[in-house]
């Protein structure tokens, strides 16, 4: 993968057209304005480009965004205040917000990212480079759907996760950043994810809200809104297709409004409950093969004893008014390879884009 493929290049590939023609519209056009909420992206959209934080940056421009969520350190060229602080005033010169991010920090799950040393000194280095960003939070996670059933369940991660949480407190507040932690992979319910953050504090401790990665719980994600919306400080999203199959539902990640999603309600419920919160796209539409979820069988349910009736009865209904999902027929098609990767990350991102346009504008 080249780092130095541009925007330049998709416009000649004939792949992005659409968007090059509406580009010129874009720049005059002060649309952003009359958002109901600050509408960006992040870098894990487009991570086939192999783009540096910089490139990115450029290519939101182009993109008429408000924010732009940097949602690993590897992308930023370095952690060093003057790099930092650089990259921050190209992002006020931009007008784009900047937020910041890590993976995994809980030292109980296998998600748990090491190579920035111990959680605390993970957490600590995240803490930094968001207050050196300008960001507001700094984004992170506790690990995946494995830890509902191994290393003592998903309860014994979540107070490992708070307490580990609690021993960077103090540096948070300090560098007035929330710790944005997010239901990541099928971890926590909404609920769950709402007990850890009260667990560990939630005067520095809020929400990633992530509407894709609710539905890997068998969460609607109108519910995981609903009852994370108060801690929501940052989001990842993404709409989902749902349907069922004679075992249970099969659950795979859309574009927003190609999937099942009723995003009327859903912006409605934003607007009232957490209008502060940015919508951040975090577009995964390369899964070719859903996620089954055997709810019928009976060993299907090790790990969630504890899904509330309530909760999984809207998830099943979404189930039951679903179909099953296929890619756009204008998406681009192919070979497998880096190149149409980067073509298909592109194009999903771009409609996901132009669709939460309408949507936040009307």
């Amino acid at each position: 993968m080249n780092r130095e493929l541009d925007r330049r290049n998709f416009l000649q590939t004939g792949i992005t057209a659409a968007s090059a023609v509406a580009l010129g519209a874009k720049r005059a056009n002060a649309a952003h304005h009359n958002r109901k909420l600050k509408l960006g992206f992040d870098n894990f959209s487009i991570r086939a480009l192999n783009w540096d934080a910089d490139q990115i940056l450029d290519y939101a421009k182009t993109q008429n965004v408000d924010c732009v969520l940097y949602s690993d350190l590897d992308v930023l060229k370095s952690h060093d205040d003057a790099y930092l602080k650089a990259l921050k005033a190209k992002g006020d010169e931009y007008g784009i917000q900047l937020y910041a991010g890590t993976g995994g920090v809980c030292p109980s799950s296998k998600r748990f990212l090491d190579k920035w040393g111990s959680a605390e000194e993970h957490l600590s280095l995240v803490i930094r480079v968001a207050e050196r960003l300008g960001s507001p939070v700094a984004r992170c996670y506790l690990g995946s759907s494995q830890d509902r059933t191994e290393g003592g369940g998903i309860q014994h991660h979540i107070e490992v996760m708070a307490k580990t949480l609690q021993s960077v407190r103090n540096k948070a507040l300090d560098a007035d950043v929330m710790i944005a932690v997010e239901n990541h992979a099928g971890d926590m319910q909404a609920r769950e994810l709402k007990q850890l953050i009260e667990l560990a504090g939630k005067d520095f401790v809020g929400a990633t809200l992530d509407s894709g990665n609710a539905t890997w719980t068998l969460e609607d994600p109108q519910t995981n809104l609903e009852i994370l919306a108060p801690y929501a400080v940052c989001s990842g999203i993404r709409d989902s297709a749902i349907w069922e199959y004679e075992d249970g539902a099969k659950v795979v990640w859309a574009s927003p409004g190609d999937g099942d999603m009723d995003w009327d309600k859903y912006l409605a419920t934003w607007l009232e409950l957490c209008p502060d919160a940015p919508f951040i796209m975090e577009i995964i539409n390369w899964i070719d093969n859903p996620r089954q979820y055997a709810y019928l069988k009976r060993e299907f349910w090790n790990g969630y004893e504890d899904v509330r009736a309530e909760h999984f009865a809207r998830f099943v209904a979404m189930a039951k008014n679903g179909k099953p999902y296929s890619h756009p027929a204008d998406r681009p098609t192919g070979e497998r390879s880096d190149a149409l990767m980067q073509k298909q990350q592109i194009y999903d991102l771009e409609r996901s884009l132009n669709f939460c346009k309408k949507l936040l504008e009307a």
